[in-house]
């Protein structure tokens, strides 16, 4: 039951992916704790240059000698509106001066600059030999897709509809995650809009499950045994996991973060796309609140991503989560302080007590 080809590609005891969290989630450390544990350890790399990744890989090999991952952000083409620019840093302004932030001029990001570093980072994953590489908010091209077949390296894409899905088995992809809208963090979505992929989990994994014939890993909201055991009768080869881990002691994650994940009821995450200006999952605090009424008038990921770091790197400096990211699954009250170690093994107890 828990094992079958997919976990046998993957090199793993236990079909148990944790989620590629970027942002210093994901640290040497961390990844390693979930290899050395029978699980898939992921290098969250969407927000660090080629040459931070390429040292990061390295570290990774050093602590442990099993498989791992890297995951990518696919980069899009984005506007840069000064009209649209001009208005946040009004927006924004009151949050600098609440926190102290000294006036700076924000590096905004181009997608020249983007793409390059993409293609770096491609470059980083083959020099290094590392196994398995995934990719969110979008797929790469059919070149990129060949370099990665040439060199033996597991691809795996992300889908939240049954159309992303066909379109990354048809680019050669070996697995899919479907990403339900549970899920934390930033939603994956690449074909149509974002309200059409905020389809629930249980529905989503036999829809993709019975039209695709790659392997579906299933994510969002899975937080123990339970979840995992109806994600693989759904049929999903493996579950991602990304609040569970968040809060392990192994885990980069801020204090804050894990402290206000511990402290979560129902009905506490909330979707936002106030700190990127992409749509992502989080728990709700003054930042979203306050700046959910403007959210038609935000620039689009990278841009409002770039305008806002100061601002959550300062209140994450100041203890202040107020104007924090603080990315969270709906299942984040199920959440526990324990060991890499610990989840793995709990978790896949739990499993085999559901199975019988």
């Amino acid at each position: 039951m828990f094992t079958n080809n997919f976990t046998n590609l993957l090199k793993i005891d236990f079909p148990i992916i944790q989620a590629p969290m970027a942002g210093g989630i994901t640290t040497s450390k961390f990844v390693a704790a979930v290899c050395n544990n029978g699980a898939l350890g992921m290098i969250g790399a969407g927000y660090i240059s080629p040459i931070q990744l390429r040292e990061q890989i390295r570290e990774v090999k050093e602590l442990t000698s099993n498989s791992f991952g890297v995951n990518l952000f696919v980069p899009g083409e984005f506007e840069i509106s000064e009209n649209k620019i001009e208005i946040a840093n009004r927006l924004l302004n009151r949050y600098r001066e609440q926190l102290n932030i000294q006036e700076e001029k924000v590096t905004l990001p181009s997608v020249e600059d983007g793409f390059q570093s993409y293609m770096q980072q491609i470059q980083v994953v083959i020099e290094e030999k590392v196994p398995i590489c995934s990719f969110t908010f979008g797929v790469p091209t059919a070149d990129v897709m060949r370099k990665f077949k040439q060199h033996n390296v597991t691809t795996i894409g992300t889908a939240t509809t049954v159309a992303e899905a066909i379109s990354i088995e048809k680019l050669g992809m070996d697995a899919v995650v479907v990403q339900g809208s549970e899920a934390g963090g930033h939603r994956g979505n690449f074909i149509g809009d974002h309200e059409e992929s905020l389809i629930g989990l249980m529905t989503l994994i036999p829809q993709v499950a019975d039209i695709v014939n790659i392997p579906v890993i299933a994510a969002g909201g899975i937080m123990d045994g339970r979840g995992l055991m109806a994600s693989l009768c759904s049929g999903a080869k493996a579950v991602q996991m990304g609040t569970a881990f968040l809060t392990c002691e192994e885990s980069g994650a801020h204090p804050l973060h894990k402290e206000a994940i511990m402290h979560s009821k129902d009905g506490d995450t909330t979707l936002t796309r106030t700190f990127s200006g992409k749509w992502a999952r989080g728990i709700n605090n003054k930042f979203i609140m306050e700046m959910g009424e403007y959210e038609d008038t935000i620039p689009n990921f990278p841009i409002q991503n770039a305008l806002t770091q100061s601002i959550r790197k300062a209140s994450a400096h100041q203890n202040n989560k107020e104007y924090m990211s603080l990315w969270a699954g709906q299942n984040a009250k199920l959440a526990r302080v324990e060991t890499v170690e610990q989840l793995v093994q709990r978790v896949m107890n739990e499993a085999r007590k559901v199975n019988g």
